[in-house]
């Protein structure tokens, strides 16, 4: 199928420009100011946006194992519906991604079902159990890296003897950073919200606790390390001088982090995640990350569950939240509306940063492959979790008003989401 984008405002390079696009057999093989074709259908996208598709390193696609929060065909086509065209899909999932075997039963289920790209990350150790070091040399061809989401390893020998592993191998590990020792229970940030209202707090220390820990390993190893999730102004601070020491270590944070603080919580399953939303303190320190660099990309941790699973509020509900359809339009709304950002920096947090780091995504350049997004930036709306079409529906921004909606979404040239553009 042969596409032309016309009066495209697109991102090429580092920056937007008014420009044409053709894409035929799936990749860039016109890009102008002004290009003819009778050949091929036209996409009208004039006073919309046009931008690589966005990369989100980290969501729960929950399939195997748990096909009644989400399945990789209800994931991904949220994802699609998002303007993602690349995911990376975490491994707490049954049986988990910690053998060659059950890593294949999940790659059958991502060839047959997936709209988009996705990556899975294979285990750090078997079963997540923090004890037995998972077939890393087995899976390295077919994961994107290696990771224990969802639970810290506890044992600094075990981190070490990974990190010389998947070093050797040269892949990268995303590391959920949480100390157990230091939860006490806690279900919240241990802060005012929780203070006032009685509820058990966790505190800032058992995330950037083993995220030290790490670094100084990282200084003997070399291994990649992406930090997951972050949320506290002493894991940016961590990250920052870890940087400026030559440390190969990079960062996400997500949207609710940076948006939002304690205070706005409310007694819901939708404001639960873990890491919790912490205090405004924190809240600035991210968002200084995000713009001096110190923060590489901003990721969802689309996690979705049941309603039922969700609706019991703050101390009995299950950690997580989804974010993959409003990730885009709550960050441009909240942090490039306001002036916070740049729009070419939340593309950099969104995709070109993703790419230099984990080498997946997209960018728009001749005889690249056709993965992109396009918005209408002025179209307002109300989030109604009702349109989602993730299976989670629990989100912390329901009923906010947001600008950015997406119109269509392109893999590889082919159409996979569509809202009325053509």
């Amino acid at each position: 199928m042969k596409y032309l984008i016309k009066d495209a405002y697109a991102y090429i390079g580092s920056s937007f420009a008014s420009v044409d696009l053709l894409i035929e057999n799936g990749r860039f093989v016109g890009i102008s100011p002004s290009i003819s074709d009778g050949d091929a259908t036209v996409i009208p996208s004039k006073g919309l946006v046009v931008f690589p598709g966005f990369t989100d390193v980290h969501v729960h696609l929950r399939e195997p194992g748990f096909s009644y929060k989400e399945t990789i065909a209800s994931g991904t086509a949220a994802a699609a519906r998002g303007g993602y065209t690349s995911v990376c899909s975490m491994p707490n999932l049954k049986p988990c991604p910690d053998s060659v075997e059950n890593l294949r039963e999940q790659l059958d289920i991502i060839e047959k079902d997936a709209v988009i790209n996705v990556y899975p990350f294979g285990t750090i150790t078997v079963g997540q159990n923090g004890e037995t070091l998972s077939d890393i040399e087995g899976m390295a061809e077919n994961v994107i890296g290696y990771s224990d989401d969802g639970r810290g390893v506890q044992s600094e020998e075990i981190m070490l003897s990974a990190m010389k592993r998947i070093k050797a191998l040269d892949k990268i590990i995303s590391a959920h950073c949480e100390d157990n020792g230091l939860l006490f229970g806690g279900y919240i940030h241990d802060g005012e919200y929780a203070r006032k209202n009685n509820h058990a707090g966790i505190c800032s220390e058992s995330e950037w606790g083993p995220i030290k820990r790490d670094i100084e390993l990282l200084k003997k190893t070399g291994c990649k390390y992406h930090v997951c999730h972050i949320s506290t102004k002493e894991s940016v601070d961590l990250i920052r001088k870890a940087k400026a020491d030559g440390v190969d270590i990079t960062c996400e944070t997500g949207p609710h982090y940076l948006v939002m603080n304690d205070m706005m919580l409310k007694d819901e399953g939708r404001f639960k995640m873990n890491p919790p939303i912490r205090s405004e303190q924190d809240r600035l320190a991210l968002i200084e990350g995000i713009k001096d660099g110190t923060i590489d990309v901003i990721a969802t941790d689309h996690a979705p569950h049941s309603a039922e699973e969700k609706s019991k509020g703050l101390e009995k509900s299950m950690m997580g939240v989804v974010g993959i359809e409003t990730a885009f339009p709550v960050c441009y709304t909240r942090l490039v509306k306001t002036g916070i950002i740049t729009l070419e920096k939340l593309v950099e947090l969104l995709n070109v940063n993703a790419k230099k780091r984990f080498d997946i995504g997209s960018k728009i350049a001749l005889g690249e492959r056709a993965d992109i997004t396009i918005f209408d930036l002025n179209a307002e709306y109300e989030i109604n979790p009702d349109e989602f079409l993730s299976k989670g529906k629990a989100t912390p921004f329901e009923g906010e008003k947001v600008f950015g909606r997406c119109k269509l979404t392109m893999v590889g040239g082919k159409i996979v989401y569509n809202e009325d553009l053509i």
